[in-house]
């Protein structure tokens, strides 16, 4: 496990911690070079990205056991895992064991989205068990702290985000970018503001008759972060929640705002990376990446999914999935995972474990498509292992070698089988991999053709077993 305290007591003499401003000054941090060498990166070549802000460190000074990792374009694309309780159910221990199934199976950073009891205390928990980073959406504690929207203070929400940066929250969903002349626009949607941060925003300004104190406080929020190194995630408050509301006016009003917001926070030397949509067809994910790209100046983004259909109920972690890896292909840099209860109820862990691997297997295509140097080298390695018939490297290599084991031996029982030369799938007789050994050992390179003696192929008795 990483201890960062050495890295951060160096920096003391430093106002403000965040690796932008460091960066900026022409400083490779520890976390830079951590970053560098599991993303197969030159130091220097991560210090531009970070500077320039299309690269993120999401690194909060306070959690000193976070393994740094980055979020931008310019490396792998990143999974992220939400967690949390509701007011219906869960509690601590399950939430860590959540966090915990995430991490074993490959979550880049876990948010924490608990609106139910002991917020607070379950954040903690989570921050104490996770060695990546934590983001949270902290306008729910100021809800829960509060009683009402209508009794929710400015200075109680800048409490709120103190403190939780104070706690080692790496990132905040801040939902700065819907303002009050965004409003009449969801009259025209089929669901209106699905955001759950957003409708709150929404509902406060209806009901204070003012603008978003997000917005408002914004500069006050980028002095906090600057203490603590927390980056900015900010919200799409108007994402679309279904297919007929994609890229919709609202929808486009907010980003041009998110834009503008991400140049505030750079002359405050504050991280940022932008989330987007939401409920998305195939044929527009493209755009909405491209004009992510142009309007917020190459932030990394963030997206829900997006989730490609809207009947899928059960099953949606597959609808985004596929989404998400056009996403990724197409300038996403972090993918925000769905398990199979989104619409449906809070996920258990199994649907965690579920909504992970559907999205390792998106963002492994992306990385694929983008031709991500040593993406290929892992597939290779699985078609070789494959090819002859190594079960055990398969296992160790598969994304979830439990589940790969398990369904291998569900249909081969007994030890024998694990050095079988086939499957249950064909059977040794038309079995293809062991026709083409035989083939390719028949051929020359000259072409020249040789039928070999039973005894000179490579499966030496009638059950294709290895002696």
């Amino acid at each position: 496990m990483v201890d960062r305290t050495p890295w951060i007591e160096g920096r003391k003499r430093f106002r403000n911690k965040t690796q932008m401003h460091l960066a900026r000054q022409g400083i490779i941090t520890e976390e830079m070079k951590y970053v560098a060498q599991r993303e197969g990166l030159h130091p220097e070549f991560v210090r531009r990205e970070v500077a320039m802000g299309r690269m993120i460190i999401p690194a909060n000074i306070n959690h000193l056991h976070l393994e740094p990792m980055a979020i931008g374009r310019n490396s792998r694309v990143k999974v992220n895992a939400n967690i949390g309780n509701s007011a219906l159910a869960s509690d601590i221990p399950t939430e860590v064991e959540k966090a915990k199934v995430a991490i074993k199976y490959g979550a880049d950073t876990l948010m924490d989205l608990s609106t139910g009891d002991a917020i607070k205390e379950t954040r903690k928990a989570i921050l104490e068990v996770s060695t990546v980073p934590v983001g949270t959406v902290p306008i729910y504690e100021a809800l829960k702290v509060a009683g009402s929207i209508k009794d929710m203070t400015e200075d109680l929400i800048l409490d709120v985000i103190e403190e939780q940066a104070r706690e080692g929250v790496s990132y905040m969903t801040i939902h700065a970018g819907i303002l009050r002349e965004h409003l009449p626009l969801i009259n025209h949607r089929v669901m209106g503001i699905v955001s759950r941060g957003g409708s709150i925003i929404a509902q406060w300004m209806v009901e204070h008759g003012k603008e978003n104190p997000l917005y408002t406080n914004f500069d006050k929020i980028c002095e906090i972060f600057k203490k603590y190194d927390v980056s900015f995630s900010l919200g799409d408050a108007l994402r679309p929640g279904c297919i007929e509301d994609a890229t919709d006016d609202a929808q486009l009003a907010e980003l041009k705002v998110l834009g503008e917001l991400t140049e505030r926070a750079w002359r405050h030397d504050v991280q940022v990376m932008v989330e987007g949509p939401g409920h998305v067809p195939l044929n527009e994910v493209e755009f909405n990446m491209k004009i992510q790209q142009i309007w917020c100046h190459e932030a990394p983004f963030y997206v829900l999914g997006p989730l490609v259909l809207d009947v899928a109920p059960g099953y949606d972690h597959i609808g985004s999935a596929i989404g998400g890896a056009l996403a990724g292909w197409k300038g996403a840099s972090m993918l925000c995972y769905v398990t199979p209860k989104e619409h449906l109820g809070l996920p258990d862990i199994e649907d965690v474990k579920q909504g992970v691997i559907a999205y390792k297997i998106a963002a492994h295509a992306a990385d694929l498509a983008k031709n991500w140097p040593g993406a290929r080298d892992w597939d290779l390695a699985m078609s070789r292992a494959r090819f002859n018939f190594e079960w055990e490297k398969q296992f160790e290599l598969a994304l979830d070698p439990e589940t790969a084991r398990r369904f291998h031996d569900e249909a081969h029982g007994g030890e024998g089988f694990k050095s079988a030369k086939f499957c249950s799938m064909c059977g040794a007789q038309f079995c293809a991999y062991r026709i083409s050994q035989d083939v390719m050992l028949s051929i020359n390179d000259q072409g020249e053709f040789t039928v070999l003696e039973d005894k000179e192929k490579p499966l030496l008795d009638g059950n294709f077993l290895a002696p």
